[in-house]
């Protein structure tokens, strides 16, 4: 029994990253189960048996991606216990910009979201719902301490704080959705070293504005 379960678990592995490769290179709707299937080395009925159909295939892709990033490049990465909030903004920022640009974790992981945000699926609002609200939550905690607002209980966030959050999410996303026109006006711009040098600037950015606004509170 332990051998069945366990072919059966690494057949479902394979089907999921080989089904990243397909749905990140094609879309969704232009991806085949035939091509997934011989990619993974699967019969088509293995879909249906783990995953119902293609539909809930890639429901786990897009939650198979997400948490291999987030486990990959966590948020509080390398920090001590007694962290400042700057430092827990810039741990932040800096592992959001490796999830989005390292392309090992796995390789199909940008652009599958990529994929995502531009024409989304029923998965993305799942995965708003779950790991993206997850991270919300820890860049939300961060935000109540820059902005003094510490006594707001999570999830009554002011709209401040929600519109600083979606700022740097936003400034971190354009460093990956403009990737090629950034590389085209400054080549070699995605190595460690120069994601270290964004996130140093993303962060001083962010907490400037975060000062301004709480000074105009």
């Amino acid at each position: 029994m332990a051998d069945t379960a366990t072919r059966e678990e690494n057949t479902k592995t394979r089907l999921i990253r080989a089904a990243g490769e397909v749905f990140a290179r094609d879309g969704f709707r232009s991806a085949t189960v035939r091509e997934i299937c011989r990619r993974a080395g699967a019969h088509l009925g293995a879909i249906n048996y783990h995953f119902r159909d293609k539909e809930g295939l890639y429901a786990a892709v897009i939650d198979y991606s997400h948490r291999s990033a987030v486990a990959t490049y966590p948020p509080d990465a390398g920090l001590s216990g007694d962290a400042t909030p700057q430092e827990r903004l810039r741990s932040f920022i800096r592992a959001f910009l490796l999830r989005l640009l390292d392309e090992g974790i796995p390789a199909w992981h940008g652009q599958l979201m990529a994929r995502e945000i531009a024409a989304p699926t029923g998965a993305l609002g799942q995965l708003a719902q779950g790991s993206i609200r997850n991270q919300y939550i820890v860049l939300a905690d961060i935000l109540r301490d820059l902005l003094g607002e510490t006594q707001v209980a999570p999830g009554e966030e002011s709209e401040r704080l929600f519109l600083a959050a979606m700022s740097i999410v936003g400034q971190c996303l354009h460093h990956f959705t403009a990737r090629r026109v950034i590389a085209a006006l400054r080549p070699h711009c995605f190595d460690p070293a120069d994601i270290e040098q964004i996130a140093a600037h993303i962060t001083r950015f962010s907490l400037a504005g975060l000062r301004a606004c709480r000074d105009e509170a």
